[in-house]
């Protein structure tokens, strides 16, 4: 009798949680086909979600970033190198002593507020993992293929110092850094990275014009579609198909088709030929 009354139970509590999982995905589905939700940047998040994503955003981070390795950030060469670099790739978006975010900066949502207290948030590993990799859905970019790893570091030493900056420090400190000097380029790899050359495609957004394959992106007609380049004979219409010519269109089309619409993005030798063999890896 028990064990009927166990099995009854348990059957129960299973029928409840299908049909309570049913009942949210169906109204999750109706949410989604109703356009009910407004993602208009006017219009902020409800605060109990963007509570959510915070925390989730927090812990995210910590996680990934636990067994990063922090160098010597101390010394004043790396702060003012740092807050060159700031003002050159930040202030626009996180505003800074005595200057106000950029029209675009203060219209994103979520806000990418002032970063005077980020040293107070987070640990210096975690400001170089955010920097690094960027923030999903929160227009936050990653710098990874933007500057090198010794940049990085620099910013974060200059977030170390910069509650204690008033705007007339900030002003002479960046007028002391100059225009930050171009890093040496990375060496040539004995072989190219197919993987790196996937990450590579995203963070020159070349997903925004092309559909790529294994790459997350819009349904888009900008550009040819990329799925089976390594069997067409001719890159851009023009010349032969290899791994060297699809390099030199990468990195200067204009140069190889002055009628092309397709952009001089400034890709790195090294990045070029990632991205050459990802693509011409895919059938």
């Amino acid at each position: 009798m028990a064990s009927n009354r166990l099995r009854l139970i348990v059957k129960t509590a299973l029928a409840t949680t299908v049909s309570l999982g049913a009942l949210t995905g169906l109204g999750g589905w109706l949410v989604l086909e109703s356009g009910w939700y407004n993602v208009a940047a006017t219009k902020q998040h409800f605060q109990p979600l963007h509570t959510v994503l915070e925390k989730g955003m927090r812990e995210s981070v910590r996680t990934h970033a636990k067994d990063v390795k922090v160098p010597a950030l101390a010394g004043g060469a790396r702060e003012v190198r740092g807050a060159g670099l700031y003002h050159q790739h930040c202030q626009q978006c996180h505003g800074a002593p005595g200057l106000a975010q950029g029209p675009v900066g203060k219209s994103m949502q979520p806000v990418p507020g002032p970063l005077v207290d980020a040293a107070r948030r987070w640990q210096p590993r975690e400001l170089y993992w955010i920097t690094r990799h960027g923030i999903k859905m929160a227009g936050m970019p990653a710098w990874e293929f933007h500057l090198r790893d010794e940049e990085l570091w620099d910013l974060v030493a200059f977030l170390q110092r910069y509650p204690g900056y008033t705007a007339a420090r900030y002003r002479a400190v960046v007028a002391s850094a100059g225009k930050p000097a171009p890093m040496p380029p990375l060496p040539p790899a004995s072989l190219p990275d197919i993987e790196r050359g996937r990450l590579a495609l995203t963070q020159y957004a070349c997903q925004a014009c092309h559909t790529i394959p294994g790459v997350t992106g819009p349904e888009t007609f900008v550009g040819p579609p990329l799925k089976g380049l390594s069997q067409r004979k001719y890159v851009a219409g023009i010349l032969p198909n290899s791994p060297d010519n699809l390099v030199r269109w990468i990195r200067a089309p204009q140069a190889v088709h002055a009628q092309s619409a397709m952009p001089d993005l400034g890709v790195s030798e090294r990045d070029a030929r990632d991205m050459a063999a990802y693509l011409l890896s895919k059938p």
